[in-house]
Formats: C-alpha cells, structure tokens, sequence
C-alpha cells in the first residue's frame, strides 16, 4: 500500500490520504504498545506466612497429596449473589470477575482473555487499550481497503493497471479478509462493552438471561452509555 496505492493517490487525488493513513498507522501501534506492556490486573500472590498457614491446614488432613474440595465463597453485588473461587496457585479467593491465566499464571482482575497475538492477558487495566487497538485497526484496514478500490478504479488504461496489477489486488484480496475478519471482531467487543461482559463471562454464559433473572448481569448499570464509561473511562484504583 505504502509504494504503490498510497503514492499514486497522493499525487492523483490529495496529499490527506497518506497523511490520514501514518496517523491511523501510528495510533494503532501506540494502542498495540500499550496493551501489550501494560499490567493488565494481575492480583498478587499470598504471601508466604499466608500460604504457610494453608499448607498446615493441608498437612492437618493426614496427607501432604490430600488437596480439600473446591471452595467458595458467596458475596452480594447489586442484589445478586455471585461465589467466589479459590485459587490454589496463588492461595487467595478471586475476587468477582478475576480469572486464573493458566499461560501467564497469574490471577488477573476483571479477565477478558489471553491474546498471543499482544502476547499478553486482556484485562481491567489494559482493555481499554485493547479495545482502542481493534477499533483503530478496523478503521485502518477499511480505509486501506477504500484506497486500494480507489486506486484501481483510477487506473483506466489497461498499460498502467499491468504494472501494478499483482500487488495491487494481492493488497485487496489481503484487505478484504482482514476488514470482515477485524469488523467482526471489533463488534464482539462493542457488545461486550455496551453490556459490561468480559469475553470469558460470554463464552461460559455465566450471566445469560436466558438462564432466568437470577444470573441476570450484576455489574451492568442497565445503560449502554453508562456501561460503556464504565469499561472505558472507569478509575484504576491502586
């Protein structure tokens, strides 16, 4: 796109397209950047007179393989009661919406998911960045997507569309998947965001209407706007 689109509709149509197209560019890398490295909530473990006091009770059972059943703890939130696990890696109840990453092995707040293409677990504290990244990619591809069209359309002798013929409608045909396959994705996420649901609580249908109103969502405010500020703008609390 860079040496063969951008410069030709730069100089046929307006010198905006390839400036349109860095900005878009850098952004999206600036998104990518930032959910990558950027804590994503991960808890800490207990510490290790905590852990220490669990082993005890662990040995008290007879037994150094003996592991106790799963236990669980129940918390109220908005009227609805929601059971919090423990988590035998990290000795601690998970509190609500946190999820053990079995590849970064860390319990991590509000978990949505591992992503190995940030290579790096999606959460409370870098979701927003996540989110960011996908919304500005879908824009990137499209308008490239848009470009390329434009330029083959423009390209009326059949002379000048011979020279760039192969790259021109490789870079469409690569377009073309990625726009619906990005699209596609970034409305999942909408979605989410418009219904306060993590990708984790989507796939295991943890609040389904459908399951009756008592697994009603407890962490949506029953607004769109207000749960899409909530997951967006939200504090991070320290």
């Amino acid at each position: 796109f860079s040496f063969h689109s951008c410069p030709f509709l730069a100089s046929h149509l307006t010198l905006a397209i390839p400036i349109i197209a860095d900005l878009l560019f850098f952004f999206v890398i600036s998104c990518l950047l930032q959910t990558s490295f950027r804590d994503p909530g991960i808890l800490p473990r207990a510490t290790p007179s905590e852990a220490a006091d669990l082993e005890k009770r662990i040995d008290s059972m007879g037994t150094s393989t003996y592991r106790p059943p799963a236990r669980t703890m129940e918390v109220v939130i908005n009227k609805y009661v929601v059971k919090l696990k423990y988590c035998y890696t990290c000795k601690m109840f998970r509190p609500p919406r946190t999820s053990h990453c079995s590849v970064c092995d860390n319990c991590v707040e509000r978990f949505d998911h591992h992503c190995p293409w940030v290579g790096n677990c999606v959460g409370k504290r870098n979701y927003r960045y996540f989110y960011a990244f996908i919304l500005s990619l879908s824009f990137l591809t499209a308008f490239i997507f848009a470009c390329v069209v434009t330029h083959l359309t423009l390209r009326k002798s059949s002379c000048e569309l011979s020279l760039t013929l192969h790259s021109t409608v490789l870079e469409l045909v690569i377009c073309f998947f990625s726009v619906w396959s990005i699209l596609g994705l970034s409305g999942f996420h909408t979605y989410l965001v418009a219904s306060n649901l993590t990708t984790n609580e989507d796939i295991k249908g943890s609040w389904s209407n459908k399951r009756g109103s008592e697994f009603a969502n407890p962490y949506s405010h029953k607004s769109i706007l207000t749960n899409c500020c909530a997951v967006l703008c939200g504090p991070f609390h320290p």
